[in-house]
């Protein structure tokens, strides 16, 4: 594909080959050269080698060709009239100096900046023919000016950032109840750390929907994971409310303990969709991930089989849900009353904080029917009954307070690929909500969540809302999220494009990495965050292990804060490399990524 001659602006340093055969007498333009974006995939697959001794773009505009030259040929001076000089200052960095490439990311620095009493402070430790300089430069005085950031939040800029007048909308307290053991026994009951579970509860529980067949009972200890499972379709938190509406007043929640949802047809067959996690529970789950079960937590495994072929339809997966959210509101009513040990407070604020930038965070969930499907707001946290499902309700655009979700109000019906399904428990405690929130230097409005429609034009149709939505925010920068890859992508793109037109800076996160490669995108999506945690980059079948983590959420914070001050992106080259990610997590004073190889965990 040749180039145009804003594309060749953008690669005057980069290698220049021609994309057709070209005639002797040819004065050289942007339409004979080859797009350099597509370079590795060319050498990939054998159709180009490049020459170290190959001109740049630079060096050949406006030259004449003095030889017939073949399609995708590197341009070297012994094919050419002249060749236009460059200074050795100008020349392409060595490719050791690059970042390695991923389809979804790149690192950012800024020169070092604070602000001090009204004047900003910037210092350059070294510019070109300078051995540096500092620049201080006052400030208007008011709200509204967006924090100046450098690369980690230990810099300068982010500690001297002047931060809104904080004010608090309201407030929800989560109590963690400690939980020490789990039995099946004869009654429901919480004493002393102990859930004991009525093991004839499942007979009544099956009753909630015909189309689930059965439903059976077990507990997993920390040290009984080597167990074998069928896949597993969700992880759900214990959480009631004992105080107020979803979202304020008092919740408990039980701490060390979570309800593990299995299933299986009557054929046998796995009640999933683009790949299982069945198998050798401590092979495919990846604990203490948001979504997941923590290192020490005990599971209670509760697996149930639905109806012959229903598998694939909304009500099968559903009827699963809704027989299991039975089984654990018995516990929830327990735990209302129980006064056992409290392990911790937690305070959330749905607060703002005006001046700051206004920022709203962005989850596209699954709605493309089938199984792909989420309970919102339900009447108790994480639950099902009382709640309403996004596929009913249109995909339209639907928006949250930060509380609301950090108290449970989505249940994660979706039965997409185990690794980037985000389960129940990954949004009472979505760490991008939690950053956002607890970020000083924002203001986050809330939290929109969007389903992702399966017809094309109902897609285009829903993400228009959304840019509307945005608009009428008034809002200074947003994050957009999505789970799993592939249809999704292209409403995913699409909601970065509604933003991005209405000059609203916007960043990506998602899993892309090598099998969930973008095969859509627009000149919007320019900052993109990788939650890939699979060394292959693939779909590895291990339940949560390739979502949003704290390690990724504070990556697309800073790249937000950086994209509302106006620090320019580099374009991330093509090739996924999980280098780019550990820089970026270096930068930030974050560990690196852990990979973990398809079916085993490190």
């Amino acid at each position: 594909m040749s180039m145009t001659k804003e594309m060749a602006q953008q690669h005057l340093k980069d290698p220049a080959v021609f994309c057709c055969r070209r005639q002797k007498g040819l004065v050289i333009s942007e339409a004979d050269l080859e797009d350099p974006d597509i370079f590795d995939d060319m050498e990939e697959a054998g159709l180009l080698k490049l020459s170290d001794d190959g001109l740049t773009v630079e060096q050949v505009l406006g030259s004449t060709l003095t030889k017939d030259v073949e399609a995708l040929t590197p341009i070297t001076k012994d094919v050419l009239d002249h060749v236009h000089e460059v200074s050795t200052e100008d020349k392409k960095a060595p490719a050791a100096s690059a970042e390695p490439s991923v389809p979804a990311e790149t690192a950012k620095t800024v020169p070092q900046a604070s602000i001090d009493n009204g004047v900003l402070h910037i210092h350059i430790d070294q510019a070109e023919k300078l051995s540096g300089f500092t620049l201080d430069i006052p400030l208007p005085k008011g709200p509204g000016l967006p924090p100046v950031s450098a690369a980690g939040p230990a810099s300068a800029a982010s500690a001297a950032a002047p931060t809104g007048k904080k004010k608090v909308i309201r407030t929800l307290v989560k109590k963690h109840m400690k939980i020490t053991d789990v039995v099946i026994g004869d009654e429901t009951k919480i004493e002393n750390g102990t859930i004991t579970i009525d093991g004839s509860i499942v007979e009544k529980a099956v009753k909630e929907d015909p189309l689930c067949k059965s439903l059976a009972l077990d507990v997993i200890k920390p040290d009984q994971r080597h167990v074998y499972t069928n896949t597993i379709m969700d992880v759900c938190p214990i959480a009631t409310k004992v105080e107020g509406e979803l979202g304020e007043g008092v919740t408990k929640v039980a701490d060390g303990v979570v309800f593990m949802l299995t299933g299986v047809d009557e054929d046998g067959v796995q009640v999933h969709e683009f790949g299982s996690s069945e198998g050798y529970l401590d092979e495919k789950m990846y604990f203490g991930h948001p979504g997941c079960a923590d290192k020490n937590d005990i599971i209670i495994r509760c697996h149930a089989v639905i109806a012959r072929k229903s598998g694939m339809t909304r009500p099968g997966p559903f009827a699963a849900h809704k027989c299991e959210d039975y089984i654990i509101q018995a516990v929830r009513d327990q735990l209302k009353k129980y006064d056992g040990e409290v392990v911790r407070e937690e305070l959330c604020e749905d607060c703002r904080r005006e001046g700051n930038p206004r920022v709203v965070l962005v989850k596209e969930i699954m709605g493309q029917g089938a199984m792909h499907d989420n309970v919102i707001c339900p009447t108790e946290p994480c639950g099902v009954k009382g709640g309403q499902k996004n596929v009913d309700c249109g995909n339209v655009p639907i928006m949250l307070t930060p509380n609301q979700v950090r108290d449970g109000s989505i249940h994660a019906l979706t039965c997409i690929g185990p690794a980037t399904k985000e389960m129940t428990r990954h949004y009472i405690r979505e760490p991008l909500v939690e950053g956002l929130a607890a970020d000083p230097e924002l203001d986050l409005i809330g939290v929109v969540f969007v389903g992702s429609p399966q017809v094309n034009d109902e897609k285009m149709w829903v993400s228009e809302r959304l840019g509307t939505l945005l608009e009428t925010l008034d809002i200074d920068g947003c994050i957009i999220t999505t789970e799993g890859f592939g249809n999704n992508h292209i409403d995913f793109i699409q909601h970065i494009g509604q933003a991005g037109k209405r000059g609203i800076p916007v960043v990506g996160v998602s899993f892309c990495a090598y099998q969930g490669q973008l095969v859509v995108g627009n000149k919007y999506a320019t900052a993109m965050v990788e939650e890939n945690m699979d060394a292959g980059g693939f779909e590895n079948n291990i339940a949560g292990c390739s979502c949003v983590t704290p390690e990724v959420a504070a990556r697309a914070i800073q790249m937000l804060k950086n994209k509302m001050a106006g620090v320019e992106v580099k374009p991330a080259p093509k090739k996924w490399n999980n280098a780019v990610i550990n820089a970026n997590n270096d930068l930030l004073g974050l560990s690196e990524t852990v990979l973990v190889d398809s079916g085993t965990l490190h």
